[in-house]
């Protein structure tokens, strides 16, 4: 049995530690919302972000950040990607170096471009170097608590590490694989959040399969020229982390960011869709975040940059539909 924190009460947050629960690990799960911890507490399900799935008695939930750590061995992160950094600053009092941080935000910092990792060896290396692993993958967490057989990756540059998160979290429905590529888990987890909004687009236009096919594989190629250029492996691209969660994230149903994106297609205004969401949608803000990068890195991403376009400067979907179809014929490799 370990202890674990898990850092952010949303629905993947509540899900992991009703995972790590029923593995028979004792979970303090924090959030800021009182209304989540009394939730839980009392009733012993999250009212607010998972209100169909009961939580075990070994799942406590907390709103002070120090006490959620406290004896902890295993720190999952599952906050927004924006919150990440003034997250982790207010833990550092309470973390140590035998921890083992466990990523499980699919996003990157709007301001700076940089992933999770980098960001807790910001934070947390100031006073030791943080032992880290990315967890990604096709994942929704309603599906995952309601015990659907699910795949994803445990990526570490330390094959102990990941075979660590491997071993606590696995279970007969929650198959866990390892990999040593952080970098190309971690943006493949981040890239997909943007091509599933461009899919939600797709869709809340009226157009059928074939079109959502070909944005899927386009956007796979943008999400592999990125990883690539930062240093991620191919093969990590074309496996859970990446071509298996962009095709979840761009079709299902459960899909906030391809919500965001179908009704966005319909001619809803960004702020009213996201002022009627309770979660955050993290492809709003990593669209942001992946054109810096890509900008700095000098590499194309032509849906990415419609997307952007769409959110923040005045686009139209027609227009951004319109402009990737018009754009100069070439070769597909």
């Amino acid at each position: 049995m370990k202890r674990f924190a898990v850092i952010g009460a949303g629905s993947w947050g509540t899900a992991l530690g009703i995972i790590a629960a029923r593995r028979g690990h004792e979970v303090r799960l924090w959030s800021r919302n009182a209304e989540v911890v009394e939730s839980i507490n009392r009733q012993h399900v999250n009212a607010v972000y998972l209100p169909d799935s009961q939580i075990p008695e070994r799942v406590r939930a907390t709103g002070k950040i120090e006490e959620a750590l406290q004896l902890a061995e295993l720190v999952i992160l599952a906050a927004p990607s924006h919150a990440t950094r003034a997250i982790l600053t207010s833990m550092i009092p309470a973390v140590d170096p035998d921890m083992i941080f466990v990523s499980a935000t699919k996003g990157i910092e709007i301001d700076t471009g940089k992933r999770i990792s980098q960001i807790v060896a910001e934070v947390v290396g100031e006073n030791f170097s943080p032992r880290f692993v990315c967890l990604s993958g096709p994942s929704f967490a309603k599906e995952v608590v309601e015990k659907h057989p699910t795949a994803v990756v445990a990526a570490s540059t330390s094959v102990e590490l990941g075979r660590s998160v491997q071993a606590e979290l696995s279970s007969e429905n929650l198959r866990i694989y390892t990999n040593d590529d952080v970098v190309g888990t971690e943006l493949g987890g981040s890239v997909k959040n943007v091509m599933a909004i461009a899919a939600g687009m797709v869709a809340g236009l009226g157009y059928g399969s074939n079109s959502i096919a070909a944005l899927i594989t386009r956007g796979l190629a943008e999400m592999t020229r990125l990883a690539l250029k930062e240093g991620a492996k191919l093969e990590t691209l074309m496996g859970l982390a990446g071509l298996g969660d962009l095709v979840l994230t761009c079709t299902g149903n459960l899909s906030r960011n391809r919500f965001v994106g179908q009704e966005l297609g319909k001619g809803r205004r960004l702020e009213e869709i996201t002022g009627g969401m309770k979660e955050v949608a993290e492809g709003v803000k990593t669209t942001q975040a992946l054109k810096l990068l890509a900008t700095r890195l000098g590499v194309e991403m032509p849906i990415t940059s419609e997307v952007h376009a769409v959110l923040y400067e005045e686009e139209t979907v027609q227009e951004a539909a319109a402009n990737l179809m018009t754009r100069p014929l070439r070769e597909e490799f």
